[in-house]
């Protein structure tokens, strides 16, 4: 499982202690380090090397973002930030430093593992830990909440798309869903077997039993398609 490496940065005790727990309490989280101001951060960031900072905007002497920009000027491999503040104002130039997320207290355990989750999406697409699949494989591994879960390619029906997660239709009628992207998902699949029908959805094409202007019909669902790519599928 991959373990990101974690800094909690905020200089109000109890906003400090509760994002020290949610990390304790989330399985592929590590606390490397806490820390009340911006400056000893800095100090923490080039000691740790953490894959992950949790960082509060509103501090003394150095801000948090101001910190982001300060980082993004250093050399080397630059930590993922999920900002934590109580303002709404700062979203904006949140992502003009590239945050991952933007947490506005008070977050509940589920707002932060929401944004938890996106680092990992990300941490492990970067470390190509989802690897691309031939024609020839039989099998794909996909991650399930905390474990990897093998799904053979002839029991999938279609793969719906639930914004950061997929949802994968399999011939028992069961549902498999995992952090990842559609797009993700589809630059791994082998094409001579799967291809994207629609925005929200990628299609095993040997499961299409029918198709009409619109729409085709597998074994069991009918769904609608995109009109652009009706051109690819022959009936």
């Amino acid at each position: 499982m991959t373990i990101i490496k974690c800094i909690a940065v905020d200089d109000e005790p109890l906003a400090l202690k509760l994002v020290q727990t949610f990390i304790e309490q989330t399985p592929f989280l590590e606390l490397s380090a806490s820390c009340d101001n911006a400056v000893e951060a800095m100090s923490l960031i080039r000691e740790k090397q953490p894959d992950l900072v949790f960082l509060d905007i509103n501090m003394p002497n150095l801000t948090g973002m101001e910190l982001a920009r300060l980082l993004q000027e250093q050399p080397g491999s630059l930590p993922k930030i999920v900002f934590t503040t109580a303002y709404n104002h700062y979203a904006i130039e949140g992502y003009k430093v590239n945050a991952v997320d933007y947490l506005l207290k008070p977050f509940s355990y589920e707002e932060f593992l929401r944004a938890a989750n996106k680092v990992l999406q990300l941490t492990e697409e970067s470390s190509n830990q989802y690897q691309p699949i031939t024609a020839d494989d039989e099998f794909i591994f996909l991650k399930v909440e905390y474990q990897w879960v093998r799904i053979s390619l002839k029991e999938i029906l279609y793969i719906e798309s639930l914004k950061d997660y997929v949802k994968v239709h399999l011939d028992d009628s069961k549902t498999v869903v995992s952090l990842i992207s559609l797009k993700a998902l589809e630059e791994k699949l082998p094409s001579a077997k799967f291809m994207r029908v629609h925005r929200s959805f990628i299609v095993c094409l040997d499961k299409i039993n029918a198709i009409s202007k619109n729409s085709f019909l597998l074994e069991k669902p009918k769904l609608r398609w995109a009109n652009n790519t009706k051109k690819h599928l022959k009936p």
